[in-house]
């Protein structure tokens, strides 16, 4: 049966840079097996399908889907699925929708830029809680093919966090060693495997951009995700990472993270975080999507 799916490029609002996203839109009567087949077919970070909602008064449920496994929550699949349900609506100016994930509902403001690129902006369905312990150091530099003195940075330490996928976060020294560090599968499962497919997600305050606050990368080689270019879930996390290790006043901040220079595909994904008594108390991940192809696909 022919599906109809669209393909964006998300947290840009360039074709070809950001990280591309499949949107299956007729998904009915595909199980689980079927849709985790089709998402090793398009063999992107994340594939979404769409489903219609279990509450009327949302927009629609989505599936997510890495090459290897089901998702209960994902940063760019979110924004692009709602610039591309916006765009479907016919939507011009700015509006709220609400979308069903494995997380529960996540809110969304969206609104066109062009009749191909539009902007969205969801609030965090949960906010971050540190999860474990991490490795020691020498395991993690191993994992990363770094040397120790490689790894923090101010009073930044590696830590493991969670937004509703969890993510092991390692602060890096400078842009060098962001560029040597290379994945040692051999060393990985001993520095960040649990059986849940963690993430490495890797920051320096030194970035490509001026302007931007922090610059990423993100190696998630036990979920079939080689390298990310753009992860809005490890965004999210990472506000309980600032929170926890800086001293941000109260308020609210908005903190502008690079991602994906060393694919070639560059992201920019904008964390905001309202901080009140020290504590964080609410935080939203945005940015831009643009249109790529449309066709369809036999399932």
């Amino acid at each position: 049966m022919r599906r109809r799916f669209v393909t964006l490029d998300v947290f840009t609002r360039r074709r070809y840079a950001g990280n591309p996203l499949a949107v299956v839109l007729d998904p009915d009567g595909l199980d689980g097996a079927a849709m985790q087949a089709v998402a090793r077919e398009f063999n992107l970070s994340e594939t979404v399908f769409v489903l219609p909602p279990a509450d009327p008064a949302r927009r629609a449920r989505l599936r997510i889907f890495t090459p290897a496994a089901e998702l209960p929550f994902a940063g760019h699949p979110t924004v692009g699925s709602a610039v591309l349900l916006n765009r479907i609506d016919g939507g011009s100016g700015r509006r709220d929708l609400v979308v069903e994930e494995g997380i529960g509902p996540v809110r969304c403001t969206v609104e066109a830029i062009d009749g191909q690129t539009g902007h969205a902006r969801f609030a965090l369905a949960r906010l971050p809680a540190e999860t474990e312990a991490t490795a020691p150091l020498a395991v993690i530099a191993a994992a990363l093919s770094l040397a120790e003195s490689d790894i923090g940075f101010d009073n930044f330490k590696p830590a493991r966090w969670s937004a509703g996928n969890e993510f092991a976060f390692v602060p890096l020294a400078g842009l060098d060693a962001m560029r040597r560090c290379r994945p040692n599968t051999a060393a990985w499962d001993a520095a960040f495997g649990n059986g849940r497919g963690t993430g490495a997600f890797l920051f320096c305050r030194e970035t490509a951009e001026p302007g931007h606050a922090f610059h990423a990368r993100m190696f998630a080689p036990r979920s079939g995700i080689p390298e990310d270019p753009a992860t809005g879930s490890a965004a999210a996390a990472f506000a309980g990472v600032l929170a926890r290790f800086t001293r941000l006043p109260d308020g609210d901040h908005d903190v502008d993270i690079e991602q994906g220079y060393e694919m070639g595909r560059p992201s920019l994904i904008r964390l905001s975080m309202t901080l009140q008594g020290g504590q964080l108390t609410a935080a939203a991940i945005s940015g831009e999507a643009v249109v790529v192809s449309e066709g369809t696909i036999e399932a």
